[in-house]
């Protein structure tokens, strides 16, 4: 595959910024073609003064951070925002100093994101992950809500949640089956979910093995074949992917067995069988590390971690990235 940089990179904010460290970015678009992203900034991870921030895109330009969530003096991480079916935006974020004590939290927005709800508990007393815990939630055909979820305890397990109310109320899978012979090291963490045909759902999970993990299941997401892996490396970081309007799988990762760099797009029109084409977003040295992605009415939108000093923003469309036909 053809390594070819892509151009058109945007910081959301330059090194002027109420916050010395950042990560885990999430994105959402409005009919009005603007966006609202949203990441963790603070001192550094898991540290106390770690808050929810975000930032608005209007007219081509991003504008200033700003606070959106802050519970308590605790450690908050890996904010997902999500839009209804009537436009009302959802924030979800982890809350705690350990991993495997998160607390899962959210606020909710009638305004686009300008003001929110009092944050609540997703699931009130859980503790170790419930909802979405790095990637954007789906909305079915049927109308169900799955979320992308993942334990990190003695070992790292992956399940989704699901709900059928729109949110009010959440029913988790079984973790999904993994043989520790092939998911070495700690496990799989973080799935990216996309739904092929009416209740036909798959997702795509970060693991320690040194390879992408799939599985799939044919009862929307209710129960899962258990984990194999994929062709695809992984260098133990987070990954996204989108279902495009066409039908065309855009993931965004890095294709690595170790390091956070290169960051790349890879196309799929066979349902993630093979990924013949690619588009790299950074190849420099640094960190260029947790991706989201979205489709748009154009193509797609992409946000990620730059050296943990800045979120970058890039959007584009399949003919930008080689391999395609013509």
């Amino acid at each position: 595959m053809p390594a070819t940089p892509a151009t058109a990179i945007q910081h959301i904010f330059a090194d002027k910024r109420p916050f010395a460290q950042c990560h885990a970015s999430t994105l959402v678009q409005f009919a009005d073609d603007t966006f609202l992203a949203a990441w963790f900034g603070g001192s550094k991870e898991s540290n106390a003064d770690v808050g929810i921030w975000g930032a608005d895109y209007q007219q081509g330009q991003w504008l200033t951070p700003r606070l959106l969530a802050k519970t308590r003096d605790d450690a908050h991480w890996n904010p997902v925002l999500h839009v209804d079916e009537d436009g009302r935006v959802y924030l979800f974020f982890k809350v705690g100093v350990t991993i495997p004590n998160w607390e899962t939290w959210l606020v909710e927005s009638d305004d686009g994101g300008q003001h929110w709800t009092e944050p609540r508990e997703l699931v009130a007393r859980d503790r170790g992950g419930r909802g979405p815990v790095k990637n954007k939630m789906i909305i079915l055909g049927d109308g169900a809500w799955l979320a992308g979820a993942s334990l990190e305890k003695d070992g790292w397990d992956v399940f989704v949640d699901r709900s059928e109310d729109r949110g009010q109320t959440w029913t988790a899978s079984d973790l999904v089956a993994r043989d520790p012979a092939v998911f070495t090291g700690h496990g799989a963490i973080q799935p990216t979910l996309w739904e092929s045909a009416p209740g036909q759902v798959h997702v795509l999970v970060r693991t320690t093995c040194g390879k992408i993990g799939r599985s799939d299941s044919s009862d929307g997401g209710r129960n899962w074949s258990p984990l194999y892996t994929t062709d695809l490396p992984n260098n133990n970081s987070g990954l996204d992917l989108a279902h495009l309007n066409d039908g065309t799988l855009a993931l965004v990762c890095n294709p690595v067995g170790k390091g956070r760099t290169p960051i790349c797009i890879l196309l799929s029109t066979d349902n993630g069988q093979t990924w013949p084409r690619r588009l790299d977003i950074e190849i420099d040295e640094g960190e260029y590390s947790y991706p989201a992605i979205i489709d748009t009415e154009t193509g797609m939108a992409i946000t990620y971690t730059w050296k943990r000093e800045r979120i970058a923003f890039w959007q584009g469309s399949i003919e930008q990235i080689p391999g395609g036909q013509g």
